[in-house]
């Protein structure tokens, strides 16, 4: 049966858990550490005369100055507080498991290293990246980890400069990527990509474009073949940062007429030091996550981030 939540605040539990009160106390301390190593190079290669984009592309070429140095790739984030309004109970139910509860904490982790640079004589730089997204119910007694998608990807990196209606064309991407979620029997979720990614800048606004293709499985290993009918065949995303603000948006379509399905996911975030930031989201759509790809959810949350796309 599911576990009826009277307040989802009352963190008074945690203190008959050690191991529980640990791992919320090492997640923070992580994120402020890799924090604190953002603001330094944040703080080496801040120039008051370019935009938004072209700042945080002069700090990560400071940083991959350091060999092996890691540096962030996607946001970066801590949502204590998330409300879903469809958790997806029918399949827990069907493998005799609890439904989960619709309070939860989401995370996200994401981190890159250069491995090769100047591939192709003075450009083409490859790095090898690795995303982590986790919903964490960390309101009930047990605090299981619901599902944690495992995402490493190699990828090739060029400098362009063209413009494309009137937007600045900065980056290509080209890249490989894995993603599954560690479950098993009927949990068992995972596709591979390969991609293409352009991004765009004109002053503090970048759009990017990223298109995939899904690596076919064979029949027998596929979890979920019909996967591309929920996440589609790509992403549009962009952000926008207004004085300490950013507004940040994420659009996936199937690009079909009948059965149309996809996701948009909105953020807003403000600066609150050099390497922290208030961070609120909203997702709605499916997607969300691997054990969620074919179920249809509202989420809003509140929390922390290190880093925002600008």
């Amino acid at each position: 049966m599911k576990k009826a939540i009277k307040n989802p605040l009352d963190f008074r539990k945690f203190s008959s858990s050690p191991r529980k009160l640990f791992s919320i106390v090492f997640l923070l301390y992580l994120l402020f550490a890799c924090g604190i190593s953002a603001a330094q190079t944040s703080s080496q290669g801040d120039n008051d005369g370019l935009n938004a984009f072209d700042q945080r592309v002069l700090q990560e070429k400071s940083a991959d100055d350091t060999r092996y140095a890691l540096t962030f790739h996607k946001p970066n984030y801590f949502l204590p507080m998330t409300y879903n309004n469809n958790p997806n109970d029918d399949t827990y139910r069907r493998a005799g498991r609890d439904t989960p509860n619709q309070f939860e904490a989401k995370f996200q982790l994401s981190i890159k290293m250069l491995v090769w640079e100047d591939v192709f004589h003075n450009n083409g730089d490859l790095y090898a990246a690795y995303t982590q997204l986790s919903l964490w119910q960390i309101y009930d007694f047990s605090s299981p980890f619901r599902e944690t998608n495992y995402e490493p990807e190699l990828f090739l990196k060029f400098d362009t400069d063209f413009n494309v209606l009137g937007l600045r064309n900065r980056l290509f991407l080209f890249g490989v990527v894995h993603q599954s979620n560690g479950q098993g029997d009927v949990f068992s979720r995972s596709w591979k990509r390969i991609y293409v990614e352009f991004i765009a800048s004109r002053e503090n606004f970048i759009l990017g474009v990223n298109p995939w293709f899904r690596i076919p499985e064979s029949e027998k290993d596929d979890d979920n073949p019909d996967i591309y009918k929920y996440r589609g065949y790509g992403k549009i995303f962009g952000a926008y940062k207004w004085n300490k603000s950013v507004f940040s948006f994420s659009f996936r379509n199937n690009l079909r007429f009948e059965h149309n399905k996809g996701s948009i996911e909105l953020g807003w975030s403000y600066g609150l030091t050099h390497n922290l930031r208030i961070y609120c989201q909203y997702f709605n759509g499916y997607g969300e996550t691997l054990i969620d790809y074919n179920n249809c959810i509202n989420r809003i949350g509140v929390g922390l981030m290190i880093n925002d796309w600008l």
